[in-house]
């Protein structure tokens, strides 16, 4: 999604984790994508990866990914660990999913809440709820790259395995999702429904 949206031309090829070919046992032993391999130099770390590509791939030549708002990337960063605890334990025990709702609330929250950038001190009018389309703005940022997917699998694992689905009170959440589907940078490099639902199998089995 970040090559994409830095414009980068890329190739994808998909590759069987559980039979992972030689050159990746050799590269990474013991590690999981994602991981970056430049000039020698072993990254293995989602947002060392994503800090490189945007010190390295930037403007004059291409886009400026790093959001304006530190809250931006702040805002969503515990809620796919609270989405883990609630999918590993029984359903019976609400607390899990208690402490995931509390994240969706202040991801609502902040989605819902106008940025400065957004109010015109010049309006005789106030901004009560903001019309953004991203976290932190109308362009998808590193943000956004770092948050949508695991939206995404939240979505998906949790309905199948939980029966959980996000309220339809957050709006806010809604909207950006809504947006994010629209943009080919995010649903096409979102893993399949099903290849999700697999994934998390094992992890729904295991439920104590």
């Amino acid at each position: 999604m970040v090559l994409w949206l830095k414009g980068v031309k890329f190739t994808v090829t998909t590759v069987d984790m559980k039979k992972k070919p030689d050159e990746l046992k050799d590269l990474a032993p013991g590690t999981n994508p994602p991981f970056l391999l430049y000039n020698g130099e072993l990254k293995t770390d989602f947002l060392k990866i994503e800090e490189f590509l945007e010190q390295t791939l930037a403007p004059p030549s291409y886009p400026r990914l790093s959001p304006l708002n530190k809250e931006s990337f702040d805002v969503g960063s515990d809620i796919f660990a609270k989405f883990s605890a609630f999918i590993k334990n029984n359903p019976a025990n609400k607390n899990h999913e208690k402490a995931l709702l509390r994240e969706f609330q202040r991801l609502d929250d902040y989605l819902n809440s106008p940025l400065p950038e957004e109010i015109d001190p010049n309006s005789t009018e106030d901004l009560l709820v903001s019309n953004r389309k991203f976290l932190d703005g109308n362009q998808l940022t590193l943000a956004d790259c770092n948050l949508l997917p695991k939206l995404h699998i939240i979505k998906i694992a949790a309905k199948k395995y939980c029966d959980f689905d996000i309220p339809a009170q957050f709006t806010g959440v809604w909207r950006y999702l809504g947006n994010a589907y629209e943009r080919d940078e995010f649903k096409h490099t979102c893993p399949a429904n099903g290849e999700i639902e697999r994934a998390y199998l094992s992890v729904a089995c295991k439920r104590k």
